[in-house]
């Protein structure tokens, strides 16, 4: 069971129809495949099949190519520090999303203008582990909306409640 207030997002690396079928429509699907080249028609297949599905569809590390599919957005991850795309000139309703690890990136993540900033991790104990206090006040330090990343679970999902998150990203979690 998924809290309804909280907006979702599944990162994908490949097209596996199963995984996005198993989806609700509020599910915003992000393609994120940094091992091999791009492939425009398997872009272009799953932008479709998500446009049929009722799910957003954005382009992870790619704006330019995002733009010119007309794509319902970008992903900026955090090692992406470029700001070319800020002299492009986007459709009405293009989202632009990015991730963030310390404060030094959330501020990187501001300077690109993204409409919100997806905080890592909150519950993976990585080299980036916040944990909830450190994401919360992470969180506070920003206007951007935040979306909490990295080992969300259905058994963590309502500590979620404790933060102030749009939403919640993952991938284990959606398959």
């Amino acid at each position: 069971m998924h809290n309804k207030f909280l907006n979702k997002f599944y990162f994908i690396n490949k097209f596996d129809q199963s995984h996005i079928d198993k989806q609700d429509k509020e599910t915003v699907i992000i393609f994120r495949n940094y091992n091999q080249e791009v492939d425009k028609s398997l872009i272009l297949r799953l932008k479709n099949y998500c446009k049929i599905k009722g799910n957003k569809f954005l382009l992870s590390n790619n704006i330019k190519l995002a733009v010119n599919l007309n794509l319902d957005g970008v992903y900026i991850p955090s090692f992406n520090k470029d700001k070319k795309h800020l002299s492009y000139s986007f459709k009405k309703n293009f989202i632009i999303l990015g991730s963030a690890h310390n404060v030094y990136e959330m501020r990187v993540k501001e300077t690109q203008n993204v409409e919100a900033i997806f905080l890592s991790s909150i519950f993976k104990k990585n080299k980036n582990y916040l944990g909830i206090y450190k994401f919360k006040v992470f969180s506070l330090l920003s206007n951007k909306k935040i979306i909490a990343l990295g080992g969300v679970s259905l058994n963590n999902l309502k500590k979620l409640n404790l933060t102030n998150c749009l939403g919640f990203a993952g991938i284990s979690f959606f398959e």
